[in-house]
């Protein structure tokens, strides 16, 4: 074994750690009575020691106050999303008034493509990624009928190799190919099959030197990338709060809408939430849009769900994004050793990383194709307590997490995927 990615060595490495205390917050699943090897944080994040800090005092508002929680709980449930607001545009580079906390991802995404795709003429057509997240592709499909115009003439796919890696400069090239037919250009920040990181600033300008509207799936991105949304003037954005923020299974989304599309006042579907405060509760004819990205609520705010999410970041707010990112890069450079290692030592097996980049340039994510018996390795991992995902048909996709994982995490990861090939 090469020394470097022995376990001791990677012990020593993680006692160098400043942020490997917080590994001890965080609940693993076991196997065989110890802590599971989980790279599945770009699946779903880790449950957090605090994780029911705020909803247990939800849950004893409810309990003691009944409906007068809404004004008098100790968070008021009345401006719930508003405990968020701060937190969540930290993430994501974005001015409070550019971020509420609402509904699923998918929902949100629709609400935001009925606000700014806006076909007009011959420009009528969305750019987007290949292996584009399937419910992703089902709202451009759908907001595109919605339209009356036909998806399969609307939808650009950008360029690509065969494991759906995209160059950039096949993204600038079409951009200007079909730059007079673009409404609206929409792409995962982060490609969920390929863990390929976007370039969203520059894409952005581009479209916008076009007229084009930007908008982005930052489901793989949030808590994950470096994001400057308000600086980068990107126009809207949504993404969940379950894989890299750590809230819990489908827990809820929150949007970005740039201040300068707020100003807009663009058409929304509208609902009681996103009308202003002080009539919301009187009878009224007309909808009365909040001059912000909160005039885009439906309904009032799912209370529980969110006192998770309002724990989970905290987390981040204590910790700091820009040394998570140096932790990332660490852990992403170390693991890609690690499988160039594998790939020494193995006769048979041959693992390939397909995401591009370097290690500064990707997310957490690698995702690997695997030369054959794909599938037979990845259930003998699994046998073995590592927690990775499969993509067919031979795609295997794991994260080291900065939050949780550490260096000890992918060299056990390595001896054991040794042992089954």
């Amino acid at each position: 074994m090469n020394s470097k990615f022995d376990i001791n060595f990677a012990r020593k490495i993680d006692s160098e750690d400043p942020l490997n205390f917080l590994r001890s917050e965080f609940q693993f699943p076991k196997h065989l009575g110890e802590n599971s090897i989980y790279f599945t944080g770009h699946s779903l994040g880790l449950q957090h020691n605090n994780y029911k800090f705020y909803l247990e005092q939800e849950f004893k508002d409810w309990r003691d106050l009944g409906v007068d929680g809404h004004f008098d709980a100790k968070t008021p449930w009345l401006n719930y999303h508003k405990s968020l607001a701060n937190l969540s545009a930290l993430i994501v580079g974005a001015k409070q008034n550019e971020v509420v906390t609402m509904n699923g991802l998918t929902v949100n995404l629709h609400l935001l493509l009925t606000s700014f795709y806006q076909p007009n003429g011959k420009k009528n057509k969305i750019l987007c990624e290949p292996h584009l997240f399937p419910s992703d592709l089902y709202v451009l499909r759908s907001q595109i009928e919605l339209r009356g115009h036909n998806p399969d003439e609307c939808l650009i796919f950008l360029p690509s190799d065969s494991n759906g890696v995209v160059k950039d400069e096949d993204i600038y090239k079409t951009l200007d190919v079909y730059k007079d037919e673009l409404a609206l250009v929409f792409l995962g920040a982060v490609n969920y099959y390929t863990g390929q990181v976007f370039d969203v600033k520059k894409i952005t300008e581009i479209a916008h030197t076009n007229h084009i509207m930007a908008g982005f799936d930052l489901a793989h991105a949030a808590g994950n990338i470096e994001l400057k949304l308000h600086d980068w003037n990107v126009d809207f954005a949504a993404f969940c709060s379950y894989k890299y923020l750590n809230s819990g299974p489908g827990n809820v989304s929150t949007i970005f809408i740039h201040s300068k599309q707020i100003d807009k006042a663009p058409f929304r579907l509208s609902g009681w939430w996103g009308h202003n405060e002080k009539t919301r509760f009187s009878l009224q004819k007309k909808f009365n849009a909040i001059n912000s990205a909160e005039g885009w609520q439906l309904s009032n705010a799912p209370v529980f769900g969110m006192s998770v999410y309002r724990a989970s970041l905290e987390v981040f707010n204590k910790v700091g994004m820009s040394s998570l990112f140096e932790k990332r890069i660490k852990l992403n450079k170390y693991l890609e050793g690690a499988i160039h290692y594998f790939n020494e030592q193995s006769k048979q097996i041959k693992l390939k990383i397909i995401t591009p980049g370097d290690e500064a340039e990707r997310g957490a994510q690698l995702s690997l194709l695997i030369s054959h018996d794909a599938k037979k390795v990845f259930n003998k991992l699994r046998e073995n307590g590592v927690f990775i995902d499969w993509r067919p048909p031979n795609i295997m996709r794991l994260s080291a997490v900065p939050l949780y994982n550490n260096h000890e995490d992918i060299a056990k990861f390595i001896q054991v995927l040794i042992k089954c090939t």
